[in-house]
């Protein structure tokens, strides 16, 4: 009993952790958080680009009935062929829609219409409520052909079948076409405890070097002096995840679809992203133990935002911009388009050098942080 009183007073006087405190406190912001974050319920306008080969009356009507689903967005419209995998990169687009030629012609023929609809698989999630209001929408329409039709005399059997179901949804499943584990949550759990370890080997750096007495004379050097020693950790973390992505591979049903120096080039990046967050984060701390319970403000968010634990698209777009900050947002975007969708540098340049540049302001803030304490030293 003598004990649980003592533990009982260091919990109240504040010498062990709060926890009467802490858990009460976060259980009403993880509540109030994630109620606003996932307060759509499910994925609304998903967007979906369509190839309008007829550029016909009837396609654009089609086209426009789509976009009132409340469930579908149509963010571009092409009358010129396309590659449907190259539209899906970036998570621009969760479905292609295919139009093809003659769509009216077969409409009022009585012929058989087949649209193509190709899907981003790479989170199956994603894609259910689209698919539902895809398969509905093309039953109005085949309701609306067949009342005007159906009720006319003469129709043989062939006929009166396309005429109800004149309008028919070819799917073909892009990226993840047997919805692998390996390609979705595997994947995703490996960078998820990858970067949660690196943050853990760096996220402590300055509290280190203050206890061994080594952080003076590190101010009297530079910024990119501290920066760099980040590089041992961002090299080991990079030849892990490679590892942890061949053996994937391996025993696993993972797509490889990219090329692997591209691959490579976003991991280390990823990595540097990751370590300098790190060690901006845990600057102030008073020591390497309690740096490493800062990993919380950064890692998890970029998991649960990034498209690894569920679609984006369900997201409201306000939180979209937002997680943008955490830099596993970035690094699961880059690597679902380089290695599940195959895209090539010059696809995901643009991107690539935002990247850059969002790593560039960790190096900043670092910098500016870095010279403020320098001069402080030089003062005192």
């Amino acid at each position: 009993m003598n004990s649980l009183k003592d533990e009982i007073d260091a919990i109240i006087t504040a010498r062990a952790v709060p926890y009467h405190k802490v858990s009460l406190v976060l259980a009403l912001i993880l509540a109030v958080l994630f109620t606003v974050i996932y307060s759509n319920n499910y994925i609304e306008e998903a967007g979906v680009a369509v190839i309008d080969l007829d550029n016909s009356r009837f396609s654009r009507e089609f086209t426009e009935l789509l976009d009132t689903s409340p469930y579908i967005n149509i963010k571009n419209v092409y009358y010129t062929p396309q590659k449907p995998d190259e539209l899906m990169y970036h998570d621009e687009h969760v479905a292609v829609i295919y139009i093809p030629n003659e769509f009216e012609k077969r409409r009022y023929n009585k012929t058989p219409n087949n649209i193509g609809v190709f899907y981003d698989n790479t989170n199956a999630a994603q894609l259910a409520n689209l698919r539902e209001a895809l398969n509905e929408i093309t039953g109005e329409a085949n309701a609306e052909i067949g009342a005007e039709e159906v009720q006319k005399l003469g129709l043989n059997s062939v006929q009166v079948q396309s005429v109800m179901q004149n309008i028919t949804l070819k799917e073909r499943l892009l990226f993840n076409p047997l919805d692998a584990h390996s390609n979705s949550s595997t994947f995703g759990f490996l960078f998820f405890f990858g970067s949660m370890f690196l943050v853990f080997a760096t996220i402590g750096m300055v509290p280190r070097l203050k206890l061994e007495r080594k952080w003076e004379p590190e101010l009297r050097g530079n910024a990119l002096g501290l920066m760099v020693r980040t590089v041992p950790y961002v090299f080991c973390y990079s030849v892990s995840m490679l590892m942890g992505l061949a053996v994937t591979k391996l025993i696993g049903d993972l797509t490889f679809a990219g090329n692997l120096l591209l691959l490579l080039l976003v991991i280390v990046l990823l990595g540097f992203a990751v370590a300098l967050m790190a060690v901006f984060i845990g600057w102030g701390s008073a020591n390497p133990g309690v740096a490493s319970s800062r990993m919380i403000f950064f890692i998890p968010g970029g998991f649960i935002l990034g498209g690894a634990s569920g679609p984006m698209n369900v997201l409201p777009l306000w939180v979209q911009f937002v997680s943008n900050v955490f830099p596993l947002v970035w690094g699961y975007r880059l690597l679902r388009d380089v290695l599940l969708r195959g895209a090539s540098f010059t696809a995901c340049a643009g991107e690539i050098l935002e990247f850059i540049v969002y790593i560039g302001v960790v190096a900043a803030l670092i910098t500016l942080r870095f010279y403020h304490e320098a001069k402080k030293q030089a003062a005192a």
